[in-house]
C-alpha cells in the first residue's frame, strides 16, 4: 500500500490517480473473492453433476401387487422404477433402477374390448412362421408374460434395457420367492 501512496504522489494528474485507485481497488476485490470461495466448502455457483454407476446406485427391492391396475398405466409406472428414473442421480446410460416384485398378474385389469380383440404376435424365424394368439389364450398359458410384454416395449431395446428388464420378477399369486431380500409394498396409485 506504500507504493500506492508513493506513486500517487508523484502523479499531478486526478484522472491518472482515479483510474490507478480504480485498478488497485478492482485487483484487491478478486483477491478478496477468491480467498473467500476457497474457504467455502460448498461453491453456490457451481456444482458437480453426480453420474450413477453399479457401485454407488442404491438399488432397492419393491413389492407391487397387479390386482385390479390398468395394464398399461401400471407397466409405465413398473418401467420407470426399473429404469430409475424416480430417483435424482438417474443416469440413462446406467442401470440405476430398483428391482421389482409383481404379485397377483393374473389378476390384470384390461378396459374396453381388448380381453377379447388384442392379439400377440410373435415369430419363429421360418418363412410363413408368424404366429398369433389371442390375449385368452396367453392368459390361460402364462399370465405373467401379459405383464412382461406390456413392460417390455416401455424399456430401450439395448443391452441396457435387457439388463433393466431382468431386474423384474413377476408372479400369478401372493406368493414370492424374494422374502430374503425384505422387499418394501408399494402402492403405485400413488406413485
Amino acid at each position: 500500500m506504500s507504493h500506492l501512496l508513493k506513486f500517487l504522489c508523484k502523479e499531478k494528474n486526478y484522472f491518472t490517480i482515479n483510474l490507478t485507485i480504480q485498478h488497485y481497488l478492482y485487483k484487491f476485490a478478486t483477491l478478496i473473492n477468491r480467498t473467500i470461495l476457497k474457504q467455502n466448502k460448498v461453491n453456490t455457483l457451481f456444482y458437480k453433476t453426480v453420474s450413477c454407476n453399479k457401485e454407488n446406485s442404491d438399488k432397492q427391492w419393491f413389492v407391487v401387487d397387479a390386482e385390479g391396475q390398468p395394464l398399461g398405466r401400471f407397466a409405465s409406472k413398473v418401467a420407470k422404477i426399473l429404469r430409475g428414473k424416480h430417483k435424482t442421480n438417474f443416469t440413462p446410460h446406467a442401470d440405476c433402477g430398483d428391482y421389482v416384485v409383481i404379485l397377483n398378474a393374473s389378476k390384470i385389469h384390461l378396459s374396453g374390448n381388448k380381453a377379447q380383440d388384442k392379439n400377440y404376435i410373435r415369430y419363429t424365424g421360418y418363412p410363413g412362421g408368424q404366429r398369433t394368439a389371442s390375449l385368452r389364450e396367453v392368459k390361460e398359458k402364462n399370465p405373467n408374460r401379459i405383464i412382461e410384454h406390456a413392460v417390455k416395449g416401455m424399456l430401450p431395446k439395448t443391452k441396457l434395457g435387457k439388463a433393466v428388464f431382468k431386474n423384474m420378477y413377476v408372479y400369478e399369486g401372493t406368493e414370492h420367492s424374494q422374502q430374503a431380500q425384505q422387499p418394501k409394498l408399494i402402492n403405485l396409485s400413488d406413485f
